[in-house]
């Protein structure tokens, strides 16, 4: 795709000293830990892991980033080394003089501690690893304002997400504290699905059970609508991999950009940016003697009987060489974990059936690390097993390696040992997004052979030093492999060009490259400020409800009144009238939004309809018992109440003043399925920076057309889809649905939404009677988080209620720190059968099917039972 000229500025260390930059990078899954990495010990940690910790050490290194976190999961199982239990790890240390804190590994907990999840697994704990992580950045945005920044949190300059489920929690991320999100997908979900349907090996339904590969598409679809930038290696993996997705359309990008920079109106409709950064290379190991010519072969060393040593050679040397009848011989390397992509079994097959390789050239495999196949993953066990018979089938024994062991620290002294020899590294892996292996022997002065899907097309275009290969091509993998093997000058003109280009590739021009379009997108990313409350140290009250001041009470001489007996036309003017009169306030100090001292919060969302979609009587029960059971815990005034609905704010009112529900009791009501926040101890003020904070990338007028066209599955009357313009707001476009008109399915009308550019949250209510078009980041739980943010309140200090069922954002109240109590029996019709397809992924692949943080109430349970709940909870 030929690049459309920009004004971007290219990263420059000067004038950036003085930034105090935060960047906050996100790698979930696997064991990261930053020395002594078990690359290949199981298929989560493999290149990723490296990649990241160098990044993070590599950013930290660059002047004007202040301090680099690296979030991944704590693990605490007796199944792996305790380091993977420490909460911090300090990465690099900053530069003497230098006032930047370094890098670090900051571990989350997120489900089982005491258990290493797979990372098909952990879906369902992705909730609470948001949480964890927020908690986190909030404490070092204030740490780092008040060491740096006069008081003021320093947000993250950016939030990193590596891999899809950290993608999806960089999205949550990013939309909580409104900040730009990158994304870099390392290998993705459509194009392996695709793979293995075609492989025909295995069902659809296979694939997703054990892969949980439909939920992985959805967490990268969610990652690409909350972009900003995509970070990859190649323009392969934009034309091939992101372009099946439903969220990446690259002529559209094209003709979006297109628009923006000639001031034309894009209509609501965004497409984030696909960049191509090489990936880096920590050169720190590479000795200068690397990128010399070889003194000597290996003879000079080790004499003809390979227990002759003439000069000490590394450890890992000798564990290889042992292998072979003569050691002598070019070494032809492969360095991977053992898993079925890698294709290993057919560099083997390539190897063993062509006799004048054998003859030339040893085979060095270098398959991660084992004490017993029997006891590692089926998949990694499986290709060892195949690889052991494929040696055994051709006699390969005394010209093959395969050690068991061998550390990190050692790997650049393999490398050094097949360039010793003269060999040659290949990479024949069915796809390989990054390659970075390939940079690594290049640094060393290594040829390479490489496969032609993926990353290896642009790396050996750029260092023009080695031959690509279909992996599926046996005998094009042997014939590679023995030119460079055979052909002395091809082989030296091959290392030369390496070791000439590498710089390409080094930590230093990446990450320059990457703060630029950084940058450049942050120029166009509506952020806002977000502060936290700073809970003044004494108050005449526990709750600003007390305090006898006219700016904190409702009036009774004219203002909007909550309880009174004004007829239904004067309440709705002198609600539209406070509503337009705290708009138009909306350059007032953020203080006026904190509630007081509170050390909790309750958290009201039961949605409660019956079959025509109108709120049921019981909630002023609900409310009621909630309040009771409050008050008899932890005391009155210490703990702050919300209300959190489908519903607009109108309608919360005639419900509450119906069923006699004073809304003076409650700090904060989210309205219209999260997209607005109104205070009712501020006079109903709606919370402007939270409608700020919501809007980036919302289409606004644009999506009403839209939405109409495509809501229906068949054609429908007039009448059966209407707008229900009482509902609607500048954040929230509501649509009523008649009762028996069959509309889509929210995943369907996402991915139709998605392949126009749109992105929106969409959420069923009322018992599916109403669809709630509302901005991408806003949403109930992300109104919660908000809040939990200004007010300083952890959200494992918060306490939800909920019914067994609900509208189609439910499963997103489930899962997080929060605390959860089930009301048996109070809900109605919900409209959850609106959700998603039968193809989709299940409930268990989003919420945590056992979790100590959801408890049940029986129906009819009051308020004792609710406070023993709490009691179990530790809340007393």
């Amino acid at each position: 795709m030929p690049r459309i000229r920009s004004e971007m500025q290219i990263w420059s260390e000067d004038d950036k000293s003085s930034r105090n930059l935060y960047i906050v990078l996100i790698s979930m899954h696997g064991l990261v830990r930053g020395e002594n990495m078990e690359l290949g010990r199981d298929s989560d940690t493999g290149g990723q892991v490296k990649y990241v910790v160098e990044l993070a050490r590599a950013l930290a290194n660059t002047e004007g980033v202040h301090r680099v976190d690296l979030l991944t999961r704590q693990i605490s199982s007796p199944e792996v080394d305790y380091s993977y239990g420490e909460p911090v790890e300090m990465l690099s240390c900053p530069p003497e003089g230098s006032d930047s804190c370094g890098s670090y590994i900051i571990r989350i907990p997120c489900g089982s501690r005491d258990k290493y999840i797979p990372k098909e697994s952990l879906w369902p704990h992705i909730p609470e690893f948001v949480d964890g992580a927020l908690n986190h950045i909030v404490s070092i945005a204030r740490s780092l304002g008040e060491q740096v920044n006069g008081g003021k949190p320093i947000w993250p300059y950016v939030i990193h997400g590596h891999y899809a489920d950290a993608g999806e929690v960089a999205a949550h991320l990013a939309g909580a504290l409104n900040v730009p999100m990158v994304l870099t997908g390392h290998s993705l979900g459509r194009n392996k699905f695709e793979q293995l349907l075609q492989q025909g090996r295995i069902t659809r339904e296979d694939i997703d059970r054990t892969y949980k590969i439909m939920r992985r598409i959805e967490a990268e679809e969610q990652s690409l609508d909350a972009a900003e930038m995509v970070v990859t290696s190649t323009r392969q993996e934009i034309d091939a991999q992101w372009g099946l997705y439903d969220g990446f359309d690259i002529k559209l990008e094209r003709k979006l950009r297109v628009r923006r920079r000639r001031g034309v109106s894009c209509l609501g409709r965004y497409m984030p940016r696909m960049v191509v950064i090489p990936p880096g290379m920590d050169f720190s190991y590479v000795l200068t003697q690397d990128s010399q010519e070889p003194d000597g072969d290996l003879k000079s060393l080790i004499g003809p009987d390979r227990n002759q040593i003439k000069k000490p050679v590394p450890p890992i040397w000798s564990e290889i060489m042992r292998f072979f009848s003569n050691p002598h011989k070019p070494t032809i390397l492969a360095l991977s974990r053992p898993d079925h992509k890698k294709n290993v079994t057919t560099l083997v097959k390539a190897f063993g059936e062509c006799q004048p390789l054998r003859e030339l050239a040893n085979l060095v495999l270098i398959l991660g690390n084992r004490d017993d196949i029997e006891e590692m993953p089926n998949s990694s066990s499986v290709v060892l097993m195949n690889v052991l018979k494929l040696i055994d089938q051709y006699d390969l024994y005394g010209q093959v390696a395969y050690p068991k062991h061998h550390k990190q620290s050692e790997v650049p002294d393999i490398y050094r040992l097949a360039a010793k020899t003269k060999g040659v590294f290949i990479n024949p892996a069915l796809v390989e997004p990054f390659g970075l292996t390939l940079i690594e022997a290049a640094a060393y002065g290594l040829p390479i052979v490489a496969t032609r899907n993926g990353g290896p097309v642009d790396i050996v275009k750029a260092l023009n030093n080695g031959l690509l290969v279909d992996p599926h091509d046996q005998q094009a993998i042997s014939d590679a492999l023995l030119k460079l093997v055979a052909n002395k000058h091809l082989w030296a003109e091959c290392r030369k060009n390496g070791l000439k280009n590498i710089h390409r590739f080094s930590w230093p021009e990446h990450c320059r490259n990457y703060l630029s379009h950084v940058e450049h997108c942050r120029n166009r990313h509506p952020t806002s400020s977000l502060d936290i409350m700073k809970v003044p140290e004494e108050l005449t009250s526990d709750s600003l409800r007390d305090v006898d001041d006219i700016s904190l009470r409702f009036s009774t001489e004219g203002d909007f009144t909550l309880n009174g007996e004004l007829d239904a036309g004067t309440r709705q003017k002198k609600l539209v009238d406070a509503i337009s009169q705290m708009n138009s306030m909306k350059g007032c100090s953020a203080a006026i939004y904190s509630p007081g001292r509170r050390q909790m919060l309750f958290v009201v969302a039961v949605d409660s309809y019956d079959d025509n979609g109108n709120i049921k009587a019981n909630l002023n029960e609900i409310i009621k018992n909630m309040i009771k059971a409050a008050d008899l815990t932890s005391g009155k005034g210490k703990i702050g109440f919300v209300l959190a609905s489908g519903s607009s704010l109108q309608e919360v009112v005639d419900i509450t003043q119906k069923n006699l529900i004073n809304l003076e009791d409650f700090d904060a009501i989210v309205c219209n399925s999260g997209s607005e926040i109104y205070y009712p101890w501020r006079d109903m003020m709606v919370d402007a920076d939270y409608e700020t904070h919501v809007e980036y990338k919302w289409p606004g007028e644009s999506i009403r057309s839209v939405i109409l066209r495509l809501i229906c599955t068949e054609p429908a009357a007039e009448d059966d889809i209407t707008e229900y313009a009482s509902s609607c707001s500048t954040r929230c476009y509501a649509i009523s649905v008649k009762q028996g008109v069959k509309t889509r399915r929210v995943d369907d009308l996402r991915q139709r939404l998605r392949m126009r550019g749109l992105r929106c949250n969409i959420v069923y209510t009322h018992a599916a009677t109403r669809l709630n078009v509302i901005p991408l980041c806003a949403s109930r739980i992300q109104a919660l988080r908000y809040l939990s943010i200004r007010w300083g309140i952890d959200m494992s200090k918060t306490v939800f209620f909920l019914g067994e069922k609900g509208d189609t954002d439910y499963e997103d109240l489930l899962g997080g720190l929060h605390k959860t109590i089930i009301l048996k029996g109070v809900v109605g019709s919900d409209s959850e059968k609106l959700l998603r397809s039968e193809e989709n992924f299940k409930r268990e692949d989003a919420v945590p099917q056992e979790s100590p943080n959801i408890s049940y109430v029986k129906e009819n349970g009051g308020s004792q039972e609710i406070m023993s709940t709490l009691e179990a909870y530790g809340i007393k």
